[in-house]
């Protein structure tokens, strides 16, 4: 049993699948600091000075200025701000992989074209099996005839 798994884990489809995931959360990482770091701030300060990751509205009786004091407390709060970050990590990664599995459909070959299975009678014009040399339909012979 431990030499099948082996076999299975050292297979070429495992291993690309392992170091796609490896890949994929280390971009998620760098995406969510882009968005935490880089795009959020900006975005928050032509909006009034908006700070995204404190956005949040306390679900319980007492004041609380942070979601960090909020937490401390131990009070519930629905964290939009956060969410909202989150959402915009999911659509910047998703728009990525979109546009990576466009590359990647556009660099793989087409697939060849299948030959012909059949030709077209010379005399009724009915679709018959290329090996054909009478017609089923009109019973012409078309062993002398180019189709």
């Amino acid at each position: 049993m431990l030499k099948e798994f082996k076999e299975f884990a050292m297979k070429g489809n495992v291993l690309d699948m392992a170091v796609g995931i490896i890949i994929g959360a280390a971009f998620g990482k760098i995406v969510s600091s882009l968005v935490s770091d880089v795009l959020t701030p900006p975005l928050g300060l032509l909006l009034g000075g908006l700070d995204f990751s404190n956005l949040f509205i306390n679900l319980s009786s007492g004041g609380y200025a942070t979601i960090e004091a909020a937490k401390a407390a131990g009070a519930p709060t629905l964290n939009y701000g956060l969410f909202l970050q989150a959402l915009i990590d999911f659509l910047i990664i998703a728009f990525a992989i979109f546009l990576l599995v466009k590359w990647v459909n556009r660099m793989r070959a087409p697939a060849p074209a299948a030959a012909p299975t059949t030709k077209e009678c010379p005399m009724c014009t009915t679709a018959i099996p290329i090996k054909a040399r009478r017609c089923p339909a009109c019973t012409a012979d078309l062993q002398g005839l180019e189709v």
